[in-house]
């Protein structure tokens, strides 16, 4: 197994290089992403840092020509071996002097560098040096034991899928959208299908028309919550009245329990006011008087 290995290791760095290679020499995207990625911030300009791209988009072209073409050649092996190792160069520098900057390794992503870059490039030092020591050409291995090449040749192109962040669109978003719909959004904190986060309500709540009408009144965050009949009623406390005759009062919001930020139209969402020592309904009219919050100044 060792052998096979060993053997069709250069026709998976000729695949990983021709990939990553052609998409810097011949991208679209070189131009728009140069100026994230830390490259730029090392020359101080995107200009020369598309230039750099693009030139070893072209080198990684010929290395990945001569590792197909020349396997059993120590020369493609080594040169590859300080590519990689120039790469886990560079991304320990943009890790640590722009630590949100991309890398640009693939030319099309714009996320920061993380351990998956790293691991690739250690994958493609490792790579190399064992590309240079190698001596079975490649085809001689698929020849030889064709099933178990098609296997080590699958998983490792697996594993080179799974390192590389601008591949997440293909095979790790579309698994997380069928996580959530087989066993539901983390956020819906219940076994029932569909449920709502009471945090969405509060968010639907405090950004309607009630609850700025309602708002000199009230004086808390959330207290309680609770469901009846299809409603969620958010309880909150207030104060109604001025002077010596200001009072505590509650304030109940009742909405749909079903209602989200996605549900088309304006909430339906009723106010009532309760009196917290009585337990009397105070009338909207009483409420005029509520006294009005004080802002608090700003000290420089």
């Amino acid at each position: 197994m060792l052998s096979l290995t060993t053997g069709l290791l250069p026709l998976l760095l000729a695949g990983l290089l021709g990939l990553t290679g052609a998409a810097k020499a011949f991208g679209a995207n070189v131009v728009r992403t140069a100026p994230k990625t830390a490259l730029a911030r090392l020359l101080s300009s995107s200009e020369r840092a598309a230039l750099v791209l693009r030139v070893t988009g072209w080198a990684e072209l010929l290395l990945a020509g001569a590792l197909f073409a020349v396997p059993g050649s120590a020369l493609p092996g080594a040169a590859t071996a300080v590519l990689g190792a120039g790469f886990l160069g560079y991304l320990g520098y943009g890790r640590a002097r722009a630590p949100q900057a991309s890398c640009g390794c693939s030319a099309s992503e714009d996320a920061p560098v993380t351990w998956r870059a790293f691991a690739r490039a250690a994958l493609v030092l490792a790579g190399g040096l064992t590309a240079a020591v190698a001596r079975r050409a490649w085809w001689d291995a698929l020849v030889d034991r064709p099933f178990a090449s098609a296997g080590l040749l699958a998983t490792g192109a697996l594993v080179l899928f799974a390192l590389s962040a601008d591949l997440d669109r293909w095979w790790l978003l579309p698994l997380r959208r069928t996580r959530l719909r087989v066993f539901g959004h983390p956020l819906t904190g219940g076994d029932a299908a569909g449920e709502v986060p009471v945090a969405a309500s509060v968010e639907l709540l405090e950004n309607s028309l009630a609850w700025q009408t309602a708002a000199p009144v009230v004086r808390s965050a959330l207290l309680d919550h609770w469901e009846s009949d299809g409603w969620r009623i958010l309880h909150y406390s207030g104060v109604h009245g001025e002077g010596e005759a200001a009072r505590p009062v509650a304030v109940l919001f009742a909405l749909d329990a079903a209602a989200g930020r996605d549900t088309p139209g304006d909430p339906v969402i009723r106010v009532g006011y309760v009196d917290a020592d009585t337990g009397a309904p105070v009338a909207v009219e009483e409420l005029r008087a509520a006294p009005s919050r004080r802002s608090l100044r700003l000290v420089d």
